[in-house]
């Protein structure tokens, strides 16, 4: 069993040209001894952004606290603390911090992404 506060686990910032004040951590995944999912966890910076992207694999989003907005195929959607998400294969989407504190949120994807 892995047990911790999600703070505790290193993040790692993301420096692409295409992303903006983002960290991930890995919550859970096949070092914890997941063997079907892999569970990270984002923070976005006030004014922040992921990359307007797309994969071959669906995920799970739940919005942990913050405010902001999920760009899906085009369409925009509000998101703040208890939202959730679901990205299917294949659409393009980016989330981006529209409020003045850090847009945190749960990522669920199939193990080895």
């Amino acid at each position: 069993m892995h047990v911790m506060p999600y703070r505790e686990i290193q993040g790692k910032p993301i420096t692409t040209n295409d992303v903006k004040g983002v960290t991930i951590r890995i919550a859970a995944g096949p070092e914890q001894g997941a063997p079907n999912f892999t569970m990270r966890v984002f923070t976005i910076n006030p004014g922040g952004y992921s990359p307007i992207h797309q994969h071959p694999y669906e995920h799970e989003v739940f919005i942990h606290s913050g405010a902001g907005e999920v760009e899906y195929e085009g369409k925009v959607k509000p998101v703040s603390s208890g939202t959730v998400a679901y990205i299917p294969p294949g659409a393009k989407h980016q989330f981006r911090n529209t409020g003045s504190e850090d847009l945190v949120f749960i990522c669920v994807v199939p193990k080895g992404i």
